[in-house]
């Protein structure tokens, strides 16, 4: 009797370890499989304010890997220059101040040398990148455009613009710091100093209205 409530015991206790196990593996296959569909919806959220990903992931090249950042980061500096360079000859046009000119001097220079950099890149490594300006900067080209008076064009272009630089150049040094692809680091090493230069000539036409900057 003694012999068969020990055997029952056993028993029992062996059905109580096995079902403990197949839980146990159960929790541990749904720890693995929920992380794996979750990496794929995080992957996307995890990219920078104002990124576009354009789903192709990250691309081995023969100047590292190429990711949706940096592709992203290559397109902005052509569309940049899309509405710059017209900005800048706007401004040698229509300004009436050695500042203004000289401001929209250095947008000309720089953005000029930006376009064909970005170009290259883009060519080198397969990015299709933009040819007309996006619907907020064709805007901004409208106000400009349609500026009664100097006055008004130069306050419109001296803050819309460094308006515009201020937004990007975190995106700049971000790129510059973070891509492991060697032809988007240099072009994002030459878009930080001309950023910053392009900054600085257009505080420099003392018209930026710096209280309104930081509201938006």
């Amino acid at each position: 009797m003694r012999s068969a409530i020990i055997s029952r015991s056993i028993a029992s206790s062996r059905t109580i370890g096995t079902g403990l196990i197949i839980g146990a593996l159960a929790m541990t296959l749904a720890a693995l499989l929920i992380p794996v569909s979750l990496f794929g919806q995080s992957s996307a959220a995890a990219l920078p304010s104002g990124v576009i990903d354009d789903g192709k992931g990250t691309i081995s090249t023969q100047y590292g890997p190429l990711t949706a950042v940096d592709r992203d980061f290559v397109r902005k500096v052509k569309l940049a220059g899309l509405w710059e360079l017209p900005s800048g000859r706007m401004a040698q046009e229509r300004g009436n101040t050695d500042a203004v000119k000289t401001a929209g001097e250095h947008l000309i220079e720089g953005h000029t040398e930006l376009d064909r950099r970005s170009n290259e890149v883009g060519q080198a490594l397969g990015i299709p990148l933009p040819t007309q300006p996006n619907e907020q900067q064709q805007g901004w080209l409208n106000q400009m455009t349609s500026a009664a008076s100097p006055a008004e064009f130069q306050q419109l272009f001296a803050n819309l613009l460094r308006a515009a630089h201020g937004k990007v150049f975190g995106l700049v040094a971000q790129v510059r710091a973070q891509s492991e692809n060697s032809m988007v680091r240099s072009l994002a090493t030459r878009a930080n100093a001309v950023v910053l230069d392009h900054i600085t000539v257009l505080e420099d036409t003392g018209l930026v209205d710096f209280e309104a900057l930081n509201t938006k």
